[in-house]
């Protein structure tokens, strides 16, 4: 009745999705862990934890165990994935004994980060662990030719990091990553409104501004917002209203570092492909795609078309699952 599982993992900083081949997409929940401090036992995962971010009791704390899109604590990751496996396993009705897995990393990451990773995996059980780089798995993911000798541009915009790679014949031709992406953007935020108005505020909060007046494009219809924090002076709560013009500003520095990583990728790129690049264009991918006007910014920045990928927050997910049936190839490409 089951059939061994294949699953593909996007194991983001931000979120983790889980993809089989069978159900499509069956997990999407933010990776964040709630511990107990004293007896180091989880208590929640997920959607769960991202609810007591900030405001759990000094015995807990909920903790992201990936940083940067690799993993920081080894433990926990481990823990966190046994918890959605498990839960994929009842949701989707799949045998998870000895699954085969392929796991997206970042492209910039060491050998030892990525035989965390698949040691985080193959301690579930997996019969097969392969590994597969995140520009491919995103482009396989936006429905892109990736086997074919034309170049396919990626631009994913992560929590963690921002991944930019140039694909042709199934293996990357030039890639860099830069570890900025949306978790930096809501720092940033979150920086900006305590020095110009001496108001602290937590991470959901300046999540939910970039959302909503966050812009890529310095023009803009005006919008503003208003914020709750805390005031650094008085120690009281209190409401400020911030404009998008000002947010924008904030996320400037960001915004430069990732059309920079983008600038630099393409330097590289080998002229016979750089003609497909001006018929083409780019294509984005990730959370960060979602920020408003970004895809206008970066087409007046880089004088090239620039595509929004049909589903950018789930494109590194199903780009992970479709690769089951390409992996030999790619790893070939890959070595």
């Amino acid at each position: 009745m089951f059939s061994n599982a294949e699953i593909g993992i996007d194991l983001g900083t931000a979120n983790i999705l889980i993809y089989t081949k069978t159900k499509g997409i069956v997990l999407n929940e933010p990776s964040i862990v709630a511990i107990d401090v004293n007896s180091k036992k989880v208590i929640a995962v997920g959607d769960e934890a991202k609810q007591m971010v900030g405001k759990t009791p000094q015995n807990i704390v909920a903790i992201r165990p990936l940083k940067d899109g690799v993993i920081a604590d080894y433990d926990v990751t481990a823990q966190m994935l046994k918890v959605f496996l498990k839960k994929v396993s009842k949701k989707a009705g799949l045998s998870m004994r000895k699954p085969t897995v392929v796991v997206c990393t970042p492209s910039g990451s060491t050998t030892v980060e990525r035989r965390a990773i698949h040691n985080a995996v193959t301690s579930y059980g997996a019969k097969q662990v392969h590994l597969i780089e995140e520009p491919i798995a995103a482009a396989i993911g936006a429905d892109l030719p990736v086997e074919e000798p034309i170049a396919n541009v990626i631009v994913d915009i992560g929590g963690g990091t921002s991944e930019v790679g140039i694909i042709s014949f199934g293996g990357v031709v030039s890639c860099q990553a830069v570890r900025t992406g949306g978790d930096k953007m809501d720092e940033e935020i979150i920086n900006h409104i305590r020095k110009t108005y001496n108001i602290l505020i937590g991470e959901r909060t300046a999540e939910n501004i970039k959302l909503e007046i966050g812009y890529a494009h310095p023009n803009h219809k005006e919008l503003t917002m208003e914020v709750r924090g805390r005031d650094l002076v008085t120690g009281l709560p209190k409401t400020i209203t911030v404009t998008s013009g000002e947010i924008h500003t904030a996320l400037r520095e960001s915004l430069d570092k990732i059309l920079e990583t983008i600038h630099s990728t393409l330097e590289n790129c080998p002229p016979e492909l750089s003609g497909d690049i001006v018929d083409r264009g780019i294509v984005l991918a990730g959370g960060g795609a979602l920020l408003n006007g970004i895809q206008e910014w970066l087409m007046q920045e880089l004088h090239v078309p620039v595509h929004l990928a049909p589903n950018p927050l789930e494109a590194v997910a199903i780009g992970t699952g479709r690769a089951l049936k390409m992996i030999t190839k790619l790893e070939k490409a890959a070595t």
